[in-house]
């Protein structure tokens, strides 16, 4: 934003993959979303019936949510994102013995802003530390989100929460 102010899920020092995590933020936004979490749990929505994702930052956000707060949830979605080289997910999951949720990913192969190499480290990082991950290449698809990848991300999702059939 060359210095201009905007909002956003959590405070960046920079947006690369090799710089710290600006943790305070992150941390502080974690308990914003769990609050949330928390009230649709109590409303009647059982834990292993919530998905969380997002795009580009949103994406990241939703790693460290689920990864590191709620990995009970039904499944965990990245568009566009990436985890930095040292991310306090990978620390997290590194002393985890459960089960974790499975991570979809797509990301654009023409993004200049986050790079897809970027993306493709993120998911190979969290294969090797226990996570199941589909992840999805998008040929000339630059930061933005494409009518293909949402077609997948809509199947993903009916996979992970299969609609409610009379008499159950």
């Amino acid at each position: 934003m060359k210095g201009g102010i905007s909002n956003v899920w959590f405070d960046r020092f920079k947006i690369t993959n090799d710089c710290p995590e600006h943790l305070e933020s992150i941390d502080a936004m974690c308990q914003v979303l769990t609050n949330l979490i928390e009230d649709e749990v109590k409303s009647g929505i059982m834990k292993n019936r919530i998905l969380i994702g997002g795009f580009s930052m949103g994406g990241c956000m939703a790693m460290h949510l689920a990864y590191r707060n709620h990995q009970d949830v039904a499944g965990v979605f990245a568009l566009s994102s990436f985890l930095n080289k040292s991310s306090a997910v990978y620390q997290d999951l590194q002393k985890n013995a459960s089960v974790l949720p499975e991570l979809f990913q797509c990301h654009g192969t023409a993004d200049e802003l986050v790079l897809h190499a970027w993306g493709e480290e993120t998911n190979t990082m969290l294969q090797s530390l226990g996570v199941r991950t589909k992840f999805y290449s998008l040929p000339g698809v630059y930061h933005e989100l494409s009518k293909a990848e949402l077609e997948k991300l809509k199947a993903w999702i009916l996979t992970k929460l299969p609609g409610e059939t009379a008499g159950q």
